[in-house]
Formats: structure tokens, C-alpha cells, sequence
């Protein structure tokens, strides 16, 4: 998938995701709770309550309820505008009670910040602003009006004007402090959560290609037989057609024929179903099979290899993970996208470890992004104006984490630099630095605990 299509979901998106349901087995909850505490309090703590007021207000969330239940199904699901008119009823009943019994002398005011902390998780940043701005309106309500309460003696229960204060301070701070702190977690699961998805996408297809070529090996070994038997019969036929011309000239028609696809098929896969020379490659092979959807886009793309001093000159044959291609051709095309005209593909071995430095001849990486680099959608700007260099790009960082996280998988250490901060480059050449480092044991073909066993591929029967 083009990684220009691929978007977080939206606020009002993830709101249509909520059941009907859900809401209403927590408002009956929370009617549960206050049907308790309206017909508990008289009796335990002797409190006169304004019962009747009390029972309409509950009574308007069971009907509510009631009515929900029944006339929508059970996989019904809410639109944001639905999400935001249960949460803004739900904030107003409790409201309505909480002036019924005491305002802000009633320590159950706490119960205010629900409806809020549940529009900063699930609504959209429009609805969370109105839900804070209605509770702090029914706080500052609460404050100056509600109906005291009284014991059966008479007496009035009130706390000192200071702190009812205090208690409406609190109050606002809560529904600020709570909401924006749950809404700024939420959102980052929900970034991480989108852009996993699209790395589980990538890697999926990935995945398939390289399937691709085990279908296509197995196809090879299983067309064998048949073919031979066509060419056999068909050549048989050609003998036996030696006074009639023009049938033999169609049978040996046949024969070239199946010739032409025996050789088609070798050049396609080798014998076996499971042929092993697949899973490995020497790492020049890897990086260009990476590298090669962007080596015709204007741009010089140049690969050296490297042996460490005291390390083996053979370049070392490392695992064909799709986690490797697909994240080293991430950053490939990060770089192509940016270079002026050249990048550098660097690699380096020795007995440990095998270095990948990808390099380019652009701006390089801005500095104060530098350590959030691979994190997903961490800018969701769009050029102000289309950019030849980079068609379709939007900066929302996802390559760059997708890349990171695949590569990551595969046992990779990954570094990000400017040329400019680094020793021994060409400082006035290069831009933008990305440095992959595995140790050798992780993907090393040859030794360590992902070596592929090379077994011996069966031959084409002759034909």
C-alpha cells in the first residue's frame, strides 16, 4: 500500500465505534449507585432529601435506558453527535441531583468528572471542549444555587464559604487537568495503534512477494512432469505423421512449444518446492533488491561495500527477512525523496556486526525533530505547495516508523544524524545520516542461531 494513502483515523471516526450498548449498561450503573444513595441517606444519616424531585430525575434516565434498549438493536452503534447527547444528558441528570442535594456541600460532585474523562477518550476534541465548558458551568451553577440539606431535626449541613471555594477551584481544575490528560494519552495509543496497523500491512505485503518466489519454484517442479509427457507423446506423434506434412509440421509445433515453456520455467525458479537458496542472499543482493524501485527516480544511487580491518573481504550472505527489504527501502526512499542529486548506500562488516549507512546530499534532518524521528505521525503538515522532489508526500512521519519498527524486529539498532555532526564524512556532501547496525549473529546467514541450511536442490528430470 502507497504509504501517501495511509491516514490515522479520525476523532469522529472512533466515536462510531461505541456501542449503544455500552452506554447503557453504565447508566444503569449509575443509576443502580443513585437509587442506593437517594433511598440509603434518610435512613442512615437522617437527611431530609426532595425525594420526589430526586426519583424524576432518576426515573428519566430509566425511561431513557428503557426506551434505547428496546428500540435499537443490540449492535447499534453511536454517531458522534449521539455519543456527545447521551454524555451531555448523562453531565446535566447529575447535575439536576447534585442540586437537589447540597451543590458543592455534597462530596459526591466528584462524580462530574465521568461524563468528561469519557468524552476526552472517546469524542472528538469539539465535543470534550463543550462537555468541559457545560461542567464547569454546572460547578460554577452549583456553587451559588442549590437546595441545602437538611437533617429531620431541622438543622442545615453546609461547609464554610471558603472551602465551597476551594471545592469549586478543585473542581474546574479536575475537568481541565483529567480531560486534557486523558485525551493526550489516548490520542497517543490511538497514533501507535494506527501506525502499527499500517506496519502490519506493509510487512504483510512484503511478505507476499517473497512468498512469491516459493510459488513460483514449486510451480517449476510440478509443471515438469506433464511437460515432459506433452513433449514425449507430441514427438511420437511427429514420427508417426511422416507421409502427411502438414500434421507433422503442427506436432513438431507442439514439441517446440513445450520446449519453450520447460525453459521459461527454469528461468523462473529453481527445482524444489522449498528451495532454501531463497532464504538467503549475499548482503550487496539484499541491499539492491531494496534499493531498486528507486534507482530510476533521477537521483544516483551508489552502494559500497566494506570489510572492517581484520574482517573477512567476503561480503557476508545474510537472511532475506521482508522486515529488512522493506524497512532498508523506507529509508531508501526517505533519502531519494530529499537528496539533490546523490545517495550514498554504505555497509561495513566484521565478526560482530553489520553496518548499514544510508546518506544523502539534501538539507539533512530538521534538528529539533532529531529525537523524535520514528515516531509515527509526528507532523501532519502538507507543503504549502506541490513538491516536485517528493510527489504525494504529506511528512507525517509514518515511513520513518514503519521502517524503524521492521527493521527493529529483525535485531536492528538504528541511529539518526545530520552529516554536519558527524566525524569522518563528507560534511559538505552529505545531509541526512541513517545508520542500521545488527549484530551478525541476528541475520547472518552462514552462523548464529538464523543460519539456513543449504540442502540439495533436485535436478530436472530430462526431457
Amino acid at each position: 500500500m502507497p504509504q501517501s494513502t495511509i491516514r490515522p483515523l479520525g476523532e469522529r471516526k472512533r466515536a462510531n465505534w461505541i456501542r449503544l450498548r455500552t452506554m447503557i449498561f453504565l447508566r444503569w450503573i449509575a443509576i443502580v449507585g443513585q437509587l442506593i444513595a437517594v433511598m440509603l441517606t434518610p435512613y442512615l444519616f437522617g437527611i431530609e432529601l426532595e425525594m420526589g424531585w430526586c426519583y424524576f430525575a432518576i426515573g428519566v434516565s430509566i425511561i431513557g435506558n428503557l426506551v434505547a434498549g428496546f428500540i435499537f438493536p443490540e449492535n447499534k452503534r453511536l454517531s458522534e453527535r449521539q455519543n456527545m447527547a447521551m454524555i451531555m444528558f448523562d453531565l446535566v441528570q447529575i447535575s439536576f441531583l447534585l442540586f437537589l442535594t447540597g451543590g458543592l456541600n455534597n462530596p459526591f460532585t466528584l462524580l462530574l468528572l465521568g461524563p468528561v474523562t469519557i468524552s476526552a477518550t472517546a469524542l472528538s476534541l469539539r465535543s470534550t471542549l463543550a462537555l468541559c465548558a457545560m461542567a464547569i458551568i454546572s460547578v460554577s451553577f452549583l456553587a451559588f444555587f442549590h437546595v441545602p440539606l437538611k437533617t429531620v431535626n431541622g438543622q442545615i449541613l453546609e461547609i464554610p464559604q471558603l472551602f465551597i471555594f476551594g471545592q469549586w477551584i478543585a473542581l474546574v481544575i479536575a475537568v481541565v487537568f483529567t480531560s486534557a490528560y486523558s485525551r493526550r494519552v489516548t490520542s497517543e495509543i490511538h497514533l501507535m495503534s494506527d501506525a502499527l496497523a499500517a506496519t502490519q500491512m506493509a510487512l504483510a505485503r512484503e511478505q507476499k512477494l517473497t512468498d512469491l518466489g516459493g510459488v513460483i519454484a514449486a510451480a517449476a517442479h510440478e509443471l515438469g512432469t506433464p511437460l515432459a509427457t506433452i513433449k514425449l507423446a507430441s514427438a511420437e506423434l511427429a514420427h508417426e505423421l511422416a507421409h502427411m506434412p502438414e500434421l507433422r509440421e503442427d506436432a513438431e509445433l507442439i514439441v517446440e512449444q513445450t520446449d519453450r515453456c520447460r525453459d521459461i520455467l527454469r528461468d523462473m525458479g529453481r527445482a524444489g518446492k522449498d528451495d532454501l537458496h531463497i532464504r538467503q542472499a549475499p548482503l550487496a543482493a539484499v541491499i539492491e533488491n531494496a534499493a531498486e524501485p528507486h534507482m530510476d527516480r533521477g537521483k544516483e544511487v551508489i552502494v559500497s561495500l566494506n570489510a572492517a580491518d581484520g574482517a573477512p573481504s567476503t561480503q557476508p550472505s545474510i537472511v532475506r527477512m521482508p522486515e529488512i527489504i522493506h524497512g532498508l527501502r523506507n529509508l531508501v526512499q526517505n533519502a531519494v525523496d530529499f537528496a539533490q542529486s546523490t545517495v550514498w548506500i554504505e555497509t561495513r562488516w566484521n565478526d560482530d556486526t553489520i553496518t548499514v549507512r544510508i546518506l544523502d546530499d539534501g538539507d539533512g534532518f530538521p534538528p529539533q525533530l532529531l529525537g523524535r524521528l520514528g515516531d509515527p505521525f509526528m507532523g501532519q503538515r502538507r507543503p504549502r505547495k506541490p513538491d516536485k522532489t517528493r510527489p504525494e508526500y504529506e511528512g507525517m512521519g509514518l515511513g520513518l516508523f514503519i521502517a524503524k519498527t521492521l527493521l527493529e524486529r529483525s535485531g536492528a539498532q538504528l541511529r539518526f544524524a545530520n552529516g554536519a555532526d558527524e566525524v569522518g564524512y563528507r560534511s559538505k556532501q552529505v545531509g541526512a545520516v541513517v545508520e542500521v547496525r545488527w549484530p551478525r549473529d541476528k541475520i547472518d546467514a552462514r552462523e548464529g542461531e538464523n543460519a539456513v541450511s543449504i540442502g540439495s536442490n533436485t535436478r530436472f528430470a530430462p526431457v
